[in-house]
């Protein structure tokens, strides 16, 4: 017991003290997710508000895909994008691996489908005579779908939250194409359990209670907004 009280007041200590090196990897890991979370955005929202505006041949199965796919292991995206990185690759030229960026990628399609199915979810549960009123009003598709994502700001806002989230507590996937480099890819899960296998329970403790204290303000907003 005495163990584990004394390496919790050393972790409170290191955060306490703002240790430079602890508070690095906590800025590269909100800076990856948050790069990750803004890109998968880009192509989520657009991508679920058209899914969910438009009735096509296919439909029930694509969103079985997007259900497969919020469900598959961090370390299968790993594994792929680190096929398609490495030397021999077929995107190997790019020398991707062992980079943030390979990071972000990984963690973009990891949430992709996420924010992609909650901003489905969002608009299918709109005010159903929100469409037809914006079609009678002579919207046209582009339009259409603009004054949607207007009216569902808040919940599309709360999907890229909920992407963030997902995205800052990845570690498979961050561990296998980022390769930990210190001061460049390592996050602070990647760092938790590198620390950790060394014995430095202390450091490994620090990362973990910034990672809950994010992952506790990430909540509270996604509670608000859904509120």
């Amino acid at each position: 017991m005495s163990y584990f009280s004394d390496s919790l007041a050393g972790a409170f200590q290191l955060i306490s003290s703002f240790d430079p090196a602890i508070y690095k990897i906590a800025f590269t890991s909100v800076s990856i997710s948050l790069i990750a979370a803004l890109c998968a955005a880009c192509l989520a929202i657009p991508a679920g508000i058209a899914f969910a505006l438009n009735t096509f041949t296919g439909k029930r199965f694509i969103q079985h895909i997007l259900n497969t796919l919020m469900a598959m292991p961090t370390v299968v995206i790993g594994l792929l994008l680190y096929g398609l990185f490495s030397r021999l690759g077929p995107l190997g030229h790019l020398e991707l691996l062992y980079t943030p960026t390979a990071i972000i990628i990984a963690e973009a399609l990891l949430i992709f489908p996420i924010m992609t199915n909650l901003t489905i979810s969002a608009v299918t549960s709109a005010d159903p005579r929100l469409v037809p009123t914006l079609i009678s009003l002579g919207a046209k598709p582009i339009s259409l779908a603009i004054q949607v994502a207007k009216q569902m700001r808040f919940a599309i806002l709360a999907a890229i939250i909920a992407g963030f989230g997902r995205a800052i507590g990845e570690v498979g996937a961050a561990m296998m194409l980022g390769g930990n480099i210190e001061g460049f890819t390592r996050t602070m899960t990647t760092a938790i359990a590198l620390e950790t296998s060394k014995g430095e329970f202390e450091t490994g403790l620090a990362l973990g209670i910034l990672l809950l204290i994010i992952a506790f303000l990430v909540n509270f907003i996604l509670s608000w907004l859904q509120r």
